[in-house]
């Protein structure tokens, strides 16, 4: 490297006319302000600029300020003057701002800096330049310190998120097996019901009937004696009774209309014999297109279950006087709509840990891929709409408002 030879005494004294009245300023700062000639030689430098770089400040006046300090690279290589960006602001007349390099002091120690070099203008032409500097290092060390904190911190977000991820994937699995073992166990219940149903069909049943026909032969046997033929009268109401109630159970526990006519004609059934029983208005609309394929059997009579249980709720619930149920069935999925006009389900309700029949819809809907979507109605009553794929993937229809 060639060396700047050093500034005469009789040149500095010359700067000293307008050097002079800004030491005072100068010296005011914390940052280290220098100014340099064409040389890149130094002709002022303030008191913190000087401690910094670990001088006195007469001992850097006339010095070659890049041999003095920046004569090295981070890495300890050879800094060639050509490419000092601080020397470019007097001879290319470009101001610089740099705050990613070191600096060196007299000790043959480094510290980060940043600093800025701008041109000094007299007459139009460049003289020299003025450099601020100030010591990073802190500042260096708090982002360093600050960058392996958030690296630290994304490797623990990263962490608890495969966490979270295996965790949730381990829930979804457990859920896709509860609901499994769920169906199952409804279509165990069904299939219990439907052997209650027959056994009651055929054992009591038969029974019922026995005792009719015998109490038919009693009564011509005690023809003449008034009091036994009225008491056997009363008795054989009695069976009757017993026969419709028994008739009742046995529809309650499996619908016969379900096996034998299919789910649309038992869901016709059902709706008529809920606004008989009930008394409420209404009427049920179903508009099944010949597209639409015949459910199996367990789509079937969850589908039947589930309209069960909304006119249930209805006539348990929702004090109404009408209700308005329609079914549609295409290619792709059966709908069911129901509303009334009652006192309207509020969320707080549907929350409630005890909505037991909403939670038993909702896991029949979601086992065949459907949803049950429940809401009050803007003029007041309750809606419900279930949607099942014949698929058994989830249905993406939009809800539709009733």
């Amino acid at each position: 490297m060639t060396m700047t030879p050093e500034l005469p005494v009789a040149e500095i004294a010359a700067h000293a006319a307008w050097r002079h009245p800004l030491e005072r300023l100068l010296d005011s700062t914390g940052e280290g302000i220098y100014g340099v000639d064409l040389d890149g030689r130094c002709i002022f430098i303030n008191r913190a600029g000087a401690d910094l770089l670990g001088y006195r400040p007469g001992e850097l006046l006339g010095r070659n300020m890049h041999e003095v300090m920046h004569h090295s690279r981070p890495d300890g290589a050879p800094y060639p003057v050509d490419e000092c960006p601080i020397y470019n602001a007097f001879r290319a007349g470009k101001a610089c701002r740099l705050d990613e390099d070191v600096l060196w002091r007299a000790d043959g120690g480094s510290f980060c800096a940043e600093y800025s070099s701008y041109p000094i203008f007299e007459r139009g032409a460049i003289t020299g330049a003025v450099v601020t500097f100030v010591d990073i290092t802190e500042r260096k060390r708090a982002q360093e310190m600050l960058r392996e904190a958030r690296d630290q911190l994304e490797q623990r977000v990263a962490e608890r998120t495969r966490e979270l991820t295996r965790a949730l994937a381990e829930l979804a699995r457990s859920h896709a097996r509860l609901r499994e073992l769920s169906g199952h166990l409804q279509a165990v219940r069904e299939e219990e019901r439907r052997r209650i149903a027959r056994e009651i069909h055929d054992e009591l049943g038969s029974v019922l009937v026995a005792l009719k026909m015998d109490l038919g032969w009693l009564q011509r046997k005690l023809e003449g004696n008034a009091g036994l033929v009225m008491k056997t009268a009363a008795m054989a109401k009695l069976i009757d009774t017993a026969v419709v109630d028994l008739g009742r159970i046995i529809t309650d526990l499996r619908p016969s209309i379900l096996d034998h006519q299919g789910l649309w004609a038992a869901l016709e059934w059902y709706a008529h014999e809920f606004l008989r029983a009930t008394g409420l208005r209404g009427q049920l609309d179903v508009d099944v297109r010949p597209t639409a394929p015949r459910p199996e059997e367990s789509l079937a009579i969850a589908t039947y279950r589930i309209f069960q249980e909304i006119l249930n709720n209805v006539a348990r619930h929702a004090s109404a006087t009408a209700v308005q149920m329609l079914i549609t069935a295409d290619e792709r999925a059966l709908t069911i709509r129901v509303r009334d006009n009652g006192q309207g389900v509020t969320l707080e309700q549907l929350r409630r840990v005890k909505s037991h029949g909403v939670l038993g819809m909702s896991e029949r809907a979601r086992h065949f891929g459907g949803k049950l979507e429940i809401g009050p109605l803007r003029g007041g009553g309750t809606r419900v709409y279930v949607a099942i794929p014949f698929n058994g993937k989830p249905n993406d229809d939009p809800t539709v408002d009733l």
